[in-house]
């Protein structure tokens, strides 16, 4: 059976400076913390968000809070408590995984942050 032989050109390639991307990509894993609030944009985007929590998971009060908080994040949270008349503090106590809002802070904070919170029959 022949032997399969490899040649090798001459001519090296010219190397590239070392940059973080190649650094990272030699094994080493670099890990983000993923922040939705940094992709909810758009007053639809977060709408949609919003209702898709409202949609998948109606019975997950904790949930839909943070998913509300999470808009409230990407819309400003300072901004919201002053157009909501809460405190940014409270706000970011009732929003988190473990708070528990009232109705009036959802209603404030969701007129706040410029979504509707809807009902439909079952």
């Amino acid at each position: 059976m022949p032997r399969a032989t490899t040649t090798k050109s001459k001519r090296s390639p010219a190397k590239a400076p070392a940059t973080k991307a190649s650094r990272r990509a030699t094994g080493h894993t670099h890990t983000v913390v993923y922040d939705v609030a940094k992709q909810l944009r758009t007053p639809k985007e977060m709408a949609a968000y919003l209702e898709a929590w409202l949609v998948e998971a109606p019975d997950d009060a904790a949930g839909i809070s943070r998913a509300l908080g999470d808009i409230a994040r990407a819309v400003g949270m300072s901004k919201v408590a002053k157009q909501s008349g809460l405190s940014r503090e409270s706000l970011y106590k009732a929003l988190s995984e473990n708070g528990n809002p009232s109705l009036d802070t959802i209603l404030r904070v969701a007129r706040a942050v410029g979504v509707r919170v809807h009902a439909s029959a079952a």
